[in-house]
């Protein structure tokens, strides 16, 4: 019989550290994009080390060869995906989290658009842009709109990732399945076939926080 998993802060701290120092190869130029980031003030809110490397792994299953990314901040996960050898098109609401990304991922095939995204993806769409793998990493309100524009720029068999799933859930108090979420709403669309990762991460608190990502494929 399988034993109690309950885990306290430490021991989840512990894990990743393990996992992070095992699996991760130094990388100077991810650790320089961080280091940027951070002088120039912005919110450590990018995805975690091991977070980056599961993208990197899925885009290379998906044969990622151009990916776009919703939400870019200082770029780096838009690192990770173009040292696992896709382009990248990234949209960007703030202009200076645009520029200073545009520091950070200087040197790889990178194109960073700024603009508001509801705005930038229907010109994509009219471009008949075509993407391998779509991360979504913005506002939590408009996953939904997000989700549908990048089903329509994703080829057949192609990914989108929308992280932050289950903290927006719990956020917009929608964890009911009567009431409207970005999970009832892609579990109607004949379009994809999709799933949720919950996920655990650690905080200075008492407590563990979850959270969680959808991750679909496209039909």
């Amino acid at each position: 019989m399988a034993q109690d998993a309950s885990f306290n802060v430490a021991q989840t701290s512990a894990v990743i550290a393990l996992a992070t120092d095992s699996l991760l190869p130094p990388n100077p130029r991810l650790d320089n994009a961080l280091t940027n980031s951070a002088t120039h003030g912005l919110r450590p809110i990018q995805v975690t080390p091991l977070a980056g490397q599961l993208l990197a792994i899925q885009a290379q299953l998906v044969g990622a060869k151009s990916v776009l990314e919703i939400g870019v901040l200082g770029g780096y996960s838009t690192i990770w995906f173009a040292e696992a050898g896709a382009r990248v098109t990234g949209i960007e609401i703030d202009a200076r989290h645009r520029d200073i990304a545009l520091e950070n991922v200087k040197g790889l095939d990178v194109d960073i658009l700024l603009g508001d995204a509801l705005e930038v993806l229907p010109r994509l769409a009219a471009e008949r842009r075509v993407f391998d793998f779509v991360f979504i990493d913005a506002s939590w309100e408009t996953q939904w709109e997000y989700f549908d524009w990048a089903v329509k720029l994703t080829r057949p068999r192609g990914a989108i990732y929308v992280d932050n799933v289950v903290r927006a859930l719990v956020e917009n108090e929608t964890l009911d399945k009567t009431k409207e979420s970005l999970v009832t709403r892609v579990g109607r669309d004949e379009r994809v076939r999709a799933t949720l990762v919950p996920t655990v991460f650690q905080q200075k608190s008492a407590e563990n926080e979850v959270d969680g990502f959808l991750l679909a494929i496209v039909n």
